[in-house]
């Protein structure tokens, strides 16, 4: 891609998600991760009205009376953005391809922790980590990241989410928002999601064609593995292909959701047809 057309993406992307970020989401960012972004300052005996929540258990069983936990907001936030450039990021067989959907919601949380004067960093990974950008604020700041984004040629096809997690944990100390954005076609990242989940606010957002949900009945298919460059024939007419090739599909949806979910982690999936910005919103409202 050439510079001209790159500042034509650029710039097209900028537009779309700057105005999903300022007029729809509005407060919404901010809302629905201010309460996350909290340090212990002490604690105190327990007050009429005080959020049953803050009880701090070890210290009420000590002095045998209720104590809470008080907390001082930080200032600021820090947003990073964690982005699968993987294989199979590259696919999709209805109006946009996995890693244009997941460029764009990057692009709209970048924009709305712009407005909320918070921190955004950016680390792109394959099945290793392909370009880490450190937490900064400002519009420059953001539209450096939407480039990367959107230029950026991964050196491997494959995925390793647990690198991509443990990488972020040893770089970013203080607390942060993050995402992670990808197809999660991979395995075993439970136990980095566990341990990243502990002292960060972690969210997963999955993106997956409806192709790859269930393999249609349409004879013999020259299919290629994104990831691996493996290329075969399989019978989509043979019902023990079709459920063989579904069932993975949900072994690898059931994996993301008990992985994050079980860890105080929130999770979000999307199909490449589906309308990104009300499931983004309806997230946010949630959490607020």
């Amino acid at each position: 891609m050439n510079t001209k057309e790159l500042l034509k993406k650029v710039r097209k992307i900028e537009i779309k998600t700057r105005k999903l970020s300022n007029n729809i989401f509005g407060g919404e960012y901010h809302s629905a991760f201010k309460g996350r972004g909290m340090t212990f300052s002490e604690v105190r005996k327990y007050q009429y009205g005080d959020d049953v929540r803050t009880i701090d258990w070890n210290v009420t069983a000590r002095y045998r009376e209720p104590y809470v936990k008080v907390f001082e907001e930080e200032r600021e936030l820090t947003l990073m953005l964690l982005v699968d450039i993987s294989g199979s990021s590259n696919f999709g067989t209805r109006t946009k391809l996995k890693n244009e959907i997941l460029t764009e919601i990057a692009a709209t949380l970048a924009f709305s922790a712009l407005n909320n004067n918070d921190k955004v960093g950016l680390v792109l990974f394959s099945n290793k980590i392909e370009l880490f950008i450190a937490p900064k604020k400002g519009k420059i700041h953001i539209l450096r990241i939407i480039r990367e984004l959107l230029n950026y040629e991964s050196t491997s096809l494959k995925t390793n989410i647990s690198k991509a997690l443990e990488f972020l944990s040893q770089v970013q100390k203080k607390k942060a928002i993050i995402f992670i954005l990808s197809d999660f076609i991979d395995s075993d990242y439970s136990k980095s999601v566990q341990l990243l989940s502990k002292k960060h606010d972690l969210t997963g957002v999955r993106i997956f064609d409806l192709f790859e949900k269930e393999l249609q009945k349409s004879g013999l298919l020259f299919v290629n593995d994104a990831e691996t460059g493996r290329k075969l024939w399989i019978n989509s007419s043979s019902k023990k292909v079709r459920e063989s090739y579904n069932l993975s599909f949900r072994k690898n949806a059931d994996y993301f959701k008990n992985s994050f979910s079980k860890n105080g982690a929130g999770a979000i999936a999307l199909s490449t047809d589906d309308e990104y910005v009300k499931t983004l919103l309806n997230y946010f409202k949630n959490r607020a």
